[in-house]
């Protein structure tokens, strides 16, 4: 027998002996979870924002159907396949199991990047949520009725609507102090953790069974942002949110079928976890307890289906449409286009080059400008090729440069204000210049509330013409807008948007 040198022997670093100890629960799974099962939502303003919430979200879902690169990713897996008492579809006359069906939900919704935003250390689209949320729901609720022998709650709108606010909450709360876009993670981690705890509640999963569910959602592949930026950018953005709605469900599902338990220290697990592995050994930070803070200071986009950074500089970039024309002068005139803008602006959406689709398109903010300021306008359209093509654009774009304001990104981040300022200044070939337009709050943001909501009203009735005839429009407007919905069963609410073909 041969011997060993000691000097051959390589000691195993402290780090690496594994200590096969049960973990305590992570705090934040702990959190989410008491928060989910216990927390009663007691604020008029947040049931309020979520009603409206629920309609602009069902009312985007709509618009993105009349988008064929969106409509080919829906549907069941196998064509033809109806599944008895399973969620349908909104606009459509799909009827899919409730992961599916989330998916379904939650592309339409996402697809035009229309729905509500959430800008913080982290931004994102709370409402993303909804994919889960009512594919479950609309689920439980044909289940139960087609078996009632069993005495099965039928879920409400209420419940719907409860798992809306909550969900709202757990992502923006999870957002406000902790940034995965700066260590390249894609923030759907966070509508599939979200949609995960509420889920949960509505399979009515006990408080142990949502941490596991929650914790199987951290661990579950984290998806990198790399299709958000140039030189990648791509449609996969637009379905992204509908892939975490539905692995979500999976998840959710998983644990109830009582096939998956709980990995205690997920986060916290020292060279494993989610912190050492994805978030550079940090852990999260949270500004606030989870209440309904969020719900009610969610910003809507209402005038212009634009990524929420640049929405303020599309209303400057409206009004100096206007004002060139009464300076009796074009865009042929201009020489520079200075946009004054938050920082968070420009690491996300300043870009330069070519634009190779609708998806590279409206997340550039010069794009989102120069249309405006030549067209007097920016709707879903204004992203094609055919609108793309107009060469005044991208000469346009050419001449536009981002800087940062520094009161701008400061008061990006104040809790009280969470402003979203943008101001352009217009500069023509004879040295003159029009007035800047400065805006800081969106007609969307808190602070002009009762100016938006007539707007999120009509923009939700512009959707649903646009997808039904009028006598079916006018039946869900009149139900949505001037009924309470929270009272109704959530498949007959459901029943309202479904169509033969």
């Amino acid at each position: 027998m041969s011997k060993v040198n000691a000097a051959q022997i390589k000691e195993t670093p402290t780090e690496a002996i594994h200590d096969n100890k049960p973990a305590d629960v992570d705090q934040v799974l702990k959190d989410i979870a008491d928060y989910v099962h216990d927390y009663k939502i007691e604020s008029p303003l947040a049931w309020e924002t979520a009603k409206l919430c629920l309609i602009d979200t069902l009312g985007c879902g709509l618009e993105a159907l009349n988008f064929e690169q969106c409509t080919k990713l829906l549907g069941p897996v196998v064509p033809g396949t109806i599944v008895p008492n399973g969620t349908k579809v909104p606009g459509t006359p799909y009827q899919l199991d409730p992961i599916r069906g989330a998916f379904n939900i939650g592309t339409a919704i996402r697809w035009l990047d229309y729905n509500d935003c959430w800008l913080a250390a982290e931004w994102g689209h709370p409402s993303d949520n909804l994919g889960g949320i009512l594919a479950v729901a609309d689920w439980l609720a044909r289940t139960a009725k087609a078996d009632s022998s069993k005495g099965t709650k039928v879920p409400m709108v209420k419940d719907v609507l409860e798992a809306m606010i909550k969900a709202h909450e757990i992502q923006g709360c999870l957002a406000l102090e902790n940034s995965f876009n700066r260590v390249g993670l894609d923030h759907v981690v966070l509508v599939k953790v979200a949609t995960t705890a509420v889920v949960s509640k509505l399979l009515g999963l006990t408080r142990e069974q949502t941490i596991a569910a929650v914790s199987q959602a951290w661990v579950d592949g984290q998806s990198l942002r790399t299709y958000r930026h140039a030189p990648n950018t791509m449609s996969r953005k637009s379905w992204a949110a509908g892939d975490a709605c539905s692995r979500a469900v999976n998840l959710a599902l998983m644990v109830k079928n009582g096939g998956v338990g709980a990995i205690n220290s997920v986060l916290t697990a020292k060279i494993w976890g989610f912190y050492d592995v994805l978030f550079k050994g940090k852990e999260f930070k949270f500004q606030r307890p989870y209440g309904s803070y969020v719900m009610e200071n969610v910003l809507f986009k209402i005038s212009y289906p634009a990524e929420f950074h640049s929405q303020t500089a599309c209303e400057a970039a409206m009004t100096l449409h206007h004002k060139l024309k009464e300076a009796g002068k074009t865009v042929e005139d201009i020489k520079h286009i200075r946009i004054r803008t938050q920082e968070a602006a420009i690491r996300i959406i300043d870009k330069k080059g070519p634009l190779h689709n609708y998806a590279d398109r409206d997340h550039c903010i010069q794009y989102m400008v120069a249309v405006p300021i030549i067209f007097g306008r920016l709707t879903t359209t204004d992203y094609s090729d055919a609108v793309a093509s107009d060469p005044r654009i991208d000469a346009l774009r050419e001449k536009m440069e981002c800087v940062e304001d520094l009161k701008f990104s400061a008061e990006y981040h104040h809790p009280d204000k969470r402003s979203i300022g943008n101001a352009i200044l217009i500069t023509f070939n004879d040295g003159t210049t029009l007035e800047e337009v400065e805006v800081e709050y969106p007609v969307g943001h808190k602070f002009r509330r009762e100016e938006g909501i007539p707007l999120l009203k009509e923009k939700f009735a512009r959707h649903l013409r646009g997808r039904f005839d009028e006598t079916k429009a006018a039946k869900i407007e009149n139900a949505s807008i001037k009924g309470v919905i929270e009272d109704w069963e959530v498949d007959k609410y459901v029943d309202l948007y479904v169509t033969e073909k």
